[in-house]
């Protein structure tokens, strides 16, 4: 465990995308052009990912402390922390929400912006002729309508101004550290991978066949992830959140998967995907994968290039994404997406970028420890979407 404090004088500038971009001073903008700002500065991020293997790898770096936030702002945090030469953020939250926490933001800081939904409470309605329609709650329904329930959807955006903990100063947070992990973890690792799996209708075998030359494979007709037996702890567990890739983003029904190659072709995008999910999810876990990943992504910049111009000769449909941002926008995000949903079940240490629900009103009395603190619930006003597609 070690205690969080403000960061000292003279910190780092660090080398993340779209550092050195200009940016807009956002605290005087509308939302509408705070908006505007960020969607033009995550553009540049990508931009620069496309161009280089090692700007994505940032990326999936910052993701596997950040995995409770989306990729999107992800990329957006590391941008304005590169720009302001400091450190990338760790611990990111809202201006109240640290104060409930027994923090309170330094005097003369600025705030990090970040992409969050706007939501409204909407009731649906089947019609006498059949068909349907949404109201806002509260307001008088159709004559004749039957109501089929009420659910928030997402109306629009707005730019949300939070916080790194580098920025807040006041009651010591116990954070917990990674260290790296031992064929023990791995291997614990492994058995949660699993459940994963399972949680997804697949079943996980480790025998010694083998498909090619491949240490892995996913049978999507029979439901199942073969994994190499003669492979060690650290290597099964790398295969499997490999495999789990495949499983949660290349089934036959998913339109944007088959763009980028399915798992039994095993190439393209598809192994970048996959990769870049076994990648974070070990990471986060205090794995690193090292030079077998290094081989996937260095193909990176080629794979977006080639899906681009696979896109583009075909009728991709109407909401694929075809140019080269928005095919790296798209992986960004679900890659993000599947690996939250991966730690959301094998739990690695950290708080993932949010900071635990605290059950206190504004101001604490007794100092908040967190000491054998448990994981955290979702954040109270830490947002979760990046933005628009992401």
């Amino acid at each position: 465990m070690a205690v969080v404090a403000p960061r000292s004088e003279g910190a780092r500038r660090s080398k993340h995308p779209g550092a050195g971009a200009a940016g807009p001073a956002t605290s005087r903008l509308t939302p509408e052009e705070r908006i505007a700002a960020l969607t033009d500065g995550l553009h540049t991020i990508l931009e620069k990912a496309v161009e280089s293997p090692s700007h994505w790898q940032i990326l999936l770096d910052a993701s596997a402390t950040l995995w409770r936030y989306s990729g999107g702002n992800v990329a957006l945090l590391m941008m304005q922390m590169a720009q302001r030469g400091t450190d990338e953020p760790t611990l990111v939250a809202g201006f109240r929400e640290w104060e409930r926490h027994g923090r309170s933001v330094l005097k003369g800081e600025h705030a990090l912006w970040v992409i969050a939904p706007r939501t409204a409470r909407m009731q649906d309605f089947t019609l006498p002729d059949g068909t349907r329609q949404r109201i806002r709650a509260g307001e008088n329904p159709p004559t004749g309508a039957v109501d089929d329930g009420k659910k928030t959807v997402i109306t629009g955006w707005r730019g949300q101004a939070v916080f790194d903990v580098s920025q807040t100063q006041g009651t010591p947070l116990l954070v917990p550290r990674d260290v790296p992990a031992s064929g023990v973890v791995a291997a614990e690792l492994f058995d949660s991978l699993a459940e994963v799996a399972h949680k997804h209708g697949f079943e996980v075998h480790v025998d010694n066949a083998q498909y090619g030359l491949t240490s892995g494979y996913t049978d999507f007709a029979k439901h199942c992830v073969q994994v190499g037996a003669w492979l060690s702890p650290e290597e099964r567990t790398a295969v499997l959140a490999h495999e789990l890739g495949h499983v949660l983003l290349h089934g036959s029904d998913d339109a944007v998967g088959r763009l980028y190659g399915s798992s039994a072709d095993h190439r393209g995008l598809a192994e970048v995907e996959a990769e870049s999910i076994a990648y974070t999810v070990l990471r986060a876990h205090g794995i690193d994968r090292g030079p077998q990943s290094a081989s996937y992504l260095a193909g990176w910049a080629d794979a977006v290039i080639e899906t681009e111009n696979g896109a583009s000769g075909r009728d991709a449909g109407g909401r694929l994404p075809v140019s080269r941002v928005e095919i790296a926008k798209s992986v960004l995000g679900r890659v993000t997406a599947a690996t939250k949903g991966i730690l959301e079940v094998t739990h690695p240490t950290g708080f993932g970028g949010k900071l635990p629900a605290v059950d206190a009103g504004p101001r604490l009395v007794q100092p908040v420890s967190y000491v054998g603190v448990g994981m955290p619930r979702p954040s109270v006003d830490g947002p979760s979407i990046a933005g628009p597609g992401l």
